[in-house]
């Protein structure tokens, strides 16, 4: 193989397409329906696609967690009644809800309702700096509403551009041989470690795991799509990038962390903005990540920006999150 460099700009190939698009119309389980109806109801028309993602999509248990989901919507400014909403989502994209429904057995469903709109989630995709979006999207989700084929294929071309942006930073960091469910493990250990999170280092090996087949269906299409990517077979791959490339990958992914850091503290400050009983949320989620105790007193539920910022320098300082 002659050496290679990455092209910065790249469109996907058919055949990661329809591997996409193929993993978008998975069927889901039906007990996720009064929630995509939920967020049908709260943004109104303004919403043009759902998209279903993270760990109850994995586990296929939506009843047992909080549901991850998208709401792409046409624009901010018809998806909200509040100006501090609209701003707050032009400023930093998304704005994070928290969404509740009745299952029909009365029991209840609970979701984490990102709002982003159509324009900045192809942007995030496929153009951002961030890995905020691409790394989330470069893996297996599924879109259970769309309003019409136009969106459809917008949104297939982003979610195949994430693999592509995903993989054009990651596969310079990546040995010159590897199996596909080496390579995405490496890819998301660097997206993941760009913004704080509670989970272990094993996360993206969980996050791979049982998708394994979907994620060697990703790569094939995507040899296509990135030259530097060479399939030896169904499941082994390699490229041949030069050391400046791979430098320069490892400098950028370096930048990444240091300013990814700084967003997602922001993010987790804005959320207060939008989610009910947000600040219990963020302590409920890290406990059942990290294992440990949160106290939230109640000075910090009633006053969280100005004393979250103390509860999150204990957070870091103590490496709940990191």
């Amino acid at each position: 193989m002659s050496s290679a460099t990455l092209s910065p700009s790249l469109s996907p190939s058919a055949a990661l397409l329809e591997q996409v698009a193929r993993q978008c119309a998975t069927a889901v389980s039906p007990a996720l329906a009064p929630l995509r109806e939920r967020v049908l109801a709260r943004f109104g028309t303004s919403v043009c696609a759902v998209l279903f993602y993270g760990s109850c999509l994995r586990d296929a248990a939506p009843g047992e967690g909080v549901v991850d989901l998208y709401a792409v919507v046409d624009d901010y400014r018809t998806a909200y009644d509040r100006r501090v909403l609209r701003l707050t989502n032009e400023w930093l994209p998304p704005n994070v809800f928290f969404l509740e429904a009745e299952d029909g057995a009365g029991g209840r469903l609970r979701a984490k309702c990102a709002v982003i709109s159509l324009h900045d989630f192809e942007v995030g995709c496929t153009r951002a700096f961030q890995s905020y979006l691409w790394g989330r999207f470069a893996q297996p989700c599924r879109l259970v509403h769309c309003r019409d084929e136009a969106t459809r294929a917008r949104l297939h071309r982003a979610l195949a551009g994430a693999v592509i942006k995903l993989w054009q930073e990651a596969l310079p960091c990546l040995p010159q041989r590897f199996t596909a469910s080496e390579g995405w493990r490496r890819a998301l250990e660097l997206s993941y470690g760009v913004e704080l999170r509670p989970e272990g280092a094993s996360r993206p090996g969980v996050l791979v795991a049982g998708f394994e087949a979907e994620y060697r269906a990703l790569t094939a299409g995507l040899a296509e799509s990135l030259p530097a990517l060479t399939a030896i077979d169904s499941d082994h791959f390699a490229h041949a990038l030069d050391a400046a490339t791979q430098q320069q990958a490892q400098r950028r992914w370096r930048r990444r962390q240091r300013q990814g850091h700084l967003w997602h503290i922001l993010r987790l400050m804005k959320s207060v903005l939008t989610f009910e009983n947000g600040v219990d949320y963020l302590a409920w989620k890290l406990e059942r990540h990290s294992g440990r105790r949160i106290e939230v007193t109640p000075r910090l539920r009633r006053h969280p920006l100005i004393f979250g910022w103390p509860f999150l320098w204990r957070l870091l300082r103590e490496r709940v999150l990191r």
